[in-house]
């Protein structure tokens, strides 16, 4: 497909403010987008798209073909889902739903997929697309759930068997860049993302006799301050890798040592086999700690999303198209 001489149709920005605030303030979870998905499923109908939905659950994919539809095909992919905690910006687009709020931007998201499809079949009905493909808008549901959520239950259910891409592209917002920039480079870019929990499990005591207790907070500190000589010293240093203890609990009452500790991690890399790495020395070490204070350990260890990895070829286009629409 190729653009005509002419000037595209201009872009209705109030229109796709219009959209985000109405999404933002009706914020729905994953698989609940339900209000999201038939504002996304009535505008595509109205500019002529071919529309499924019901896509895992509430996922919705309009098909727009140019001349016969042959030749390439090119996704344009964005989440719609909400995330669980309650809005406090006092915005007057702001939440209405109590404990529920677009924090993560895919309100955004979804306004930026409405505007690009609109302007798309603009350019198709005035004859300024031509050539022959299609494209297909993905509105993915639950990407916040983690593990692959809305993502690999569409695939899954078919998606690229119904509606085969040669190309997806997506975007996702970035609160700290200045407006008008786009960043993006091949090969990895966005971090795997797991979730770990640790327990250790000792004996309960009264914190005047430590000698008749097995203290389990031993094991679970010595794991946090271990937990870094992993990425500083078995991780390649030219490779990246975050590890993050984001809760420590342990005990009710200052002068009792509890039964258990447990820690909870954020574990992010950039190279499935770091991701490998790491989970194997955090099982090591936090079995080995808590033999060496002579406690038991249990390790939930959960897979999330992968590493997202950028084509070569198909990010060399998206940096020629940004380029093209700053000059």
């Amino acid at each position: 497909m190729t653009t005509r001489d002419a000037a595209p149709p201009e872009i209705d920005t109030e229109q796709m403010k219009t959209w985000r605030h109405a999404i933002h303030r009706h914020p729905e979870l994953g698989f609940e987008e339900h209000a999201t998905s038939a504002l996304v499923a009535e505008q595509l109908r109205g500019w002529g798209y071919e529309v499924h939905t019901g896509i895992a659950v509430t996922g919705v994919v309009g098909v727009l073909r140019v001349g016969d539809g042959g030749g390439r095909t090119i996704g344009l992919r964005a989440d719609m889902d909400a995330i669980p905690v309650q809005e406090m910006t006092g915005l007057p687009w702001a939440s209405v739903i109590p404990g529920k709020m677009h924090g993560c931007g895919h309100d955004g998201h979804t306004a930026m997929l409405l505007g690009a499809a609109r302007a798309l079949a603009a350019r198709v009905k005035s004859g300024q697309l031509a050539g022959n493909g299609t494209v297909v808008l993905i509105f993915q549901p639950a990407e916040e759930l983690g593990g692959g959520g809305g993502a690999r239950r569409m695939l899954d259910e078919g998606l690229f068997e119904r509606f085969p891409c040669d190309a997806i592209f997506g975007m996702h917002n970035f609160p700290g860049i200045p407006v008008g920039e786009v960043h993006v480079r091949p090969g990895a870019f966005m971090a795997s993302s797991d979730k770990v929990l640790i327990r250790f499990a000792g004996r309960g005591g009264h914190g005047g006799m430590p000698h008749m207790a097995v203290d389990p907070t031993l094991p679970a500190a010595a794991t946090v301050l271990g937990l870094q000589t992993i990425v500083g010293r078995n991780v390649n240093p030219n490779l990246a890798a975050v590890i993050s203890v984001g809760r420590l609990a342990a005990g009710s009452a200052y002068n009792v040592i509890g039964e258990t500790a447990e820690l909870e991690l954020s574990v992010r890399t950039l190279d499935p086999e770091v991701r490998d790495l790491v989970e194997r020395r955090i099982r090591e070490l936090a079995e080995h700690q808590a033999r060496a204070y002579a406690c038991s350990s249990e390790i939930r260890y959960e897979r999330g999303y992968p590493v997202l990895i950028n084509a070569a070829e198909p990010t060399a286009f998206a940096v020629e198209v940004a380029q093209d629409l700053r000059r």
